[in-house]
C-alpha cells in the first residue's frame, strides 16, 4: 500500500499491506535481499486499519489504530517486539462494541464477475422481511478507498439525524480502480476509463445486491457522493437511470476537459493525444438521459473544481429539458465550510431533499 521505512543498515524494508482483506491495513517488513517471506508485525489483536509511522532505524514507531466497531487510539511503540512504551492501545470491550454495530463488511460477485468489498449499515429493528429504502455512497475514483474497516465506516457525515434509526440501509462499494490493496491489475484498470469503468462497476454491484437482498427496495435507490463522488453520482444518474432514482452531486467534475490536468492527465492520458476518454468519461456528455430527481450543490469560489463545471452541466441539462434543483454557495470552497451557519444549511438542505424523494422507513 506504501512504503514506511527503508532500513539499510538492519536490511528491511517496512511496508503497509494487508493481502487477505483488502478493507484493512497492516505493518509488514520484508528484507531489502530479496530473501524470505514478508512479515507482518501487526499482531493479531489488531483487526482492521493500522497505521505506523516510523522512526529513522525502524526502532520505534507511533501505531494508529481503528476497526469499524473500535473508536481510534494512537500508542509508541518498540518495532522489534510490538511493544507499548508506557500506555498501550486499550481494546478492552471490543467485542461487546462490535456486537452493537448495525454495521458488516459484505463482497459482491457482479455479473461481469467482478468482485468488489462493501459494508452495508442497516436499519434499527431491522426487519428483513420488509423492504427499506437504500443510500449507496460513492467516490470510486483513483484517489480514494471508502470501504475500509475503520471506525466511522457506515456513518454520513451529510445527513442531520440518524439514518438507521429513520429506516435507511446505508451503503458503499469500492470498484475498480480505487486505491485498494488488489495489485496493479485492479488499478490500472481504471486508466482512461473514469467515469466508464468505475460506473459500470458501481450499477452492476447495485443491481446484485438489489437481486440479492429482497430487502432493498429497488424503487427508492438514492445515491450521492462529493467532488469525484459527485462527479460519480452524476454519471450513475445519467448513465443508469433505471438503477438509480435519486442522486445529490456536491462539488462534481461535471466535464473532464476542464479539471486539472495533474489528476485528469496522470489517469485518462493527454487530451491533445487522444480525448475520447474525456468525452466519454464526463458527465456533462450523458445528462440527456436524466429521468430521476437530482439535486446539484456547488461553492462558488472553489478553486479545486472550478464553478464553470457546474454552469456547464446546467446547460446542458436545460437544453434537454431535464429538470433538476440546485443549490450554490456563495464564495465557498471546495469544502462548502466557509461561512455562518454553513454546514448547517447544506447538512439540512441534504436531509431534506433526501426525505422527500427518497422516504425513509420501511415497507
Amino acid at each position: 500500500m506504501d512504503i514506511s521505512a527503508i532500513d539499510e543498515a538492519g536490511g528491511y524494508l517496512y511496508f503497509h499491506a494487508s493481502p487477505e482483506n483488502a478493507t484493512q491495513k497492516y505493518l509488514y517488513r520484508t528484507k531489502l535481499n530479496g530473501t524470505g517471506n514478508a512479515e507482518r508485525l501487526t499482531p493479531a489483536d489488531y483487526p482492521g486499519t493500522n497505521s505506523y509511522n516510523l522512526s529513522p532505524g525502524a526502532k520505534y514507531a507511533v501505531h494508529s489504530f481503528s476497526n469499524y466497531y473500535t473508536r481510534p487510539s494512537t500508542e509508541w511503540i518498540t518495532v522489534a517486539n510490538h511493544k507499548a512504551i508506557g500506555t498501550g492501545i486499550k481494546i478492552d470491550g471490543a467485542a461487546s462494541e462490535k456486537s452493537k454495530s448495525n454495521v458488516e463488511f459484505i463482497t459482491i460477485t457482479t455479473e461481469d464477475g467482478v468482485q468488489m468489498d462493501a459494508w452495508m449499515a442497516k436499519p434499527a429493528n431491522f426487519d428483513a422481511s420488509k423492504k427499506y429504502p437504500v443510500v449507496f455512497y460513492v467516490y470510486t475514483e483513483p484517489w480514494g478507498q471508502t470501504v475500509k474497516d475503520s471506525y466511522g465506516a457506515g456513518r454520513n457525515f451529510l445527513y442531520k439525524g440518524d439514518m438507521a434509526k429513520d429506516g435507511y440501509i446505508y451503503v458503499s462499494i469500492d470498484s475498480r480502480g480505487t486505491p485498494v490493496p488488489k495489485g496493479r491489475t485492479w488499478r490500472k484498470a481504471l486508466y482512461k476509463n473514469i467515469g466508464i469503468l468505475n460506473i459500470n462497476d458501481q450499477a452492476m454491484g447495485a443491481k446484485a445486491l438489489l437481486k440479492q437482498y429482497s430487502y432493498l427496495d429497488s424503487e427508492r435507490t438514492a445515491v450521492w457522493g462529493w467532488s469525484g463522488g459527485g462527479s460519480t453520482t452524476l454519471n450513475l444518474m445519467f448513465q443508469f437511470p433505471e438503477v438509480y432514482k435519486t442522486g445529490i452531486a456536491v462539488a462534481a467534475v461535471g466535464n473532464q476537459r476542464t479539471y486539472d490536468n495533474i489528476y485528469q492527465e496522470r489517469y485518462s492520458g493527454i487530451p491533445q493525444q487522444d480525448e475520447t476518454p474525456y468525452i466519454k468519461g464526463s458527465p456533462i456528455t450523458h445528462a440527456k438521459n436524466l429521468k430521476g430527481n437530482l439535486l446539484y450543490i456547488h461553492g462558488t469560489g472553489d478553486d479545486n473544481v472550478h464553478y464553470n463545471n457546474a454552469e456547464m452541466l446546467f446547460n446542458e441539462l436545460i437544453k434537454y429539458n431535464r429538470q433538476f434543483q440546485m443549490m450554490s454557495y456563495p464564495n465557498r470552497t471546495h469544502n462548502i465550510s466557509e461561512g455562518e451557519g454553513t454546514s448547517a444549511h447544506l447538512q439540512t438542505l441534504y436531509t431534506n431533499y433526501l426525505r422527500q424523494y427518497c422516504p425513509p422507513g420501511a415497507k
